[in-house]
């Protein structure tokens, strides 16, 4: 067995440091890219979402490397991230692609099964070795996000533009090259120490933009055209909730333990979304509602087109909008997007934003 995982932001990473210390065989697809996307596309439904076609293409891709098992999360609710262990697996099938599908859920509740699939992952079940793992690859995780959120701070206050991106993406690729967790950890630390290295311009005070939307829309820089890189290039600060290390720690484990997790978002989106319906719907809407109670000058929503929680959002935001006095953009990506003109929409936006601070200074 050799097993491969989607490309979703850094969850490469996480997902890597796993399998090295659980000692499993696996490859990495290559980064989302061109190709991928038109591989996607081309087997996937035409109404299907776009993290559904770039899933498609990265597996595709796996497995012209040696990759027959595709490891992936579970989901729930009207969201059809729910449905993709079995989408992705008839659709590989029907092209010729024979390639076995373990998501790591608890089906129905039955723990039975989800033993059985942790078993065929780590070909056997050592319960120590199986949370030593867990445990560190979620630190890694949440170190990784850490590290982002340090780079979203940094890159608009840099005095040499481009620092802050070099050192970044040097890491990503440095990290396909780490073996286990120990290795990955030094890797990290050796990163963040050069990114507090980066001279910075201490009494340059940025505008800020929250990042809101689908998951992997927000998270994944290769389909959003690098948009938190591009602010933070035009002195924009920017922030995200929603995380790879969020999604594991309260998400998954919270759940799964029964633990308290983190709701300030239902509770600032109760006004305006009073029930969890699929995706990050509100998670779109509390966290808009934060960002602006917090000072933030404006909020960038993305999705993929036809994501059902997201439009839902989406028609509601106008109401956040006009309550909260704050300007808000929605940006829909699919494959037919293209990168100038929605670029062109981003600094419309960015211009906007600078008029109405000018104003509010005057």
């Amino acid at each position: 067995m050799k097993l491969t995982f989607p490309h979703m932001g850094n969850t490469y990473i996480t997902a890597k440091v796993l399998l090295d210390d659980l000692g499993v065989d696996y490859t990495i697809p290559p980064f989302n890219n061109k190709k991928g996307l038109e591989l996607g596309t081309k087997y996937a439904p035409e109404s299907a979402c776009l993290p559904l076609k770039i899933n498609i293409g990265n597996y595709i891709q796996a497995y012209e490397q040696g990759a027959d098992t595709i490891l992936i999360t579970g989901g729930c609710g009207p969201c059809r991230f729910g449905y993709y262990c079995e989408m992705h697996r008839s659709i590989l099938r029907d092209i010729g692609y024979e390639m076995d599908v373990i998501a790591l859920e608890l089906p129905n509740g039955d723990f039975r099964e989800f033993i059985r699939r942790i078993r065929k992952l780590a070909g056997g079940f050592d319960l120590v070795k199986l949370i030593r793992a867990m445990k560190n690859a979620t630190q890694i995780a949440k170190r990784v996000d850490d590290m982002e959120k340090l780079c979203f701070k940094i890159r608009p206050r840099e005095v040499s533009k481009g620092s802050t991106d070099r050192i970044y993406k040097g890491f990503q690729l440095k990290a396909q090259n780490c073996t286990g967790s120990c290795e990955m950890k030094k890797l990290i630390q050796e990163t963040w120490d050069e990114l507090l290295e980066v001279e910075t311009d201490k009494h340059f005070k940025p505008m800020k933009v929250g990042i809101v939307g689908e998951i992997y829309t927000t998270i994944d820089s290769n389909t959003n055209f690098h948009i938190e890189s591009i602010l933070g290039n035009m002195g924009i600060e920017v922030d995200r909730e929603v995380t790879v290390s969020g999604w594991i720690i309260e998400h998954m484990l919270k759940n799964a333990l029964h633990l308290p997790r983190d709701l300030r978002y239902v509770e600032a989106a109760k006004p305006y979304l009073g029930t969890m319906i699929g995706g990050h719907a509100q998670e779109t809407i509390g966290n808009t509602v934060l960002y602006a109670k917090d000072g933030y000058n404006g909020i960038i929503q993305i999705y993929p087109l036809t994501c059902m929680p997201e439009i839902v959002a989406d028609s509601i935001l106008p109401a956040v909008q006009r309550d909260m006095d704050i300007p808000i953009l929605t940006l829909i990506l699919d494959e037919m997007t293209g990168e100038a003109g929605y670029l062109t929409r981003v600094e419309a936006f960015v211009d906007l934003l600078n008029k109405r601070r000018g104003m509010t200074v005057i």
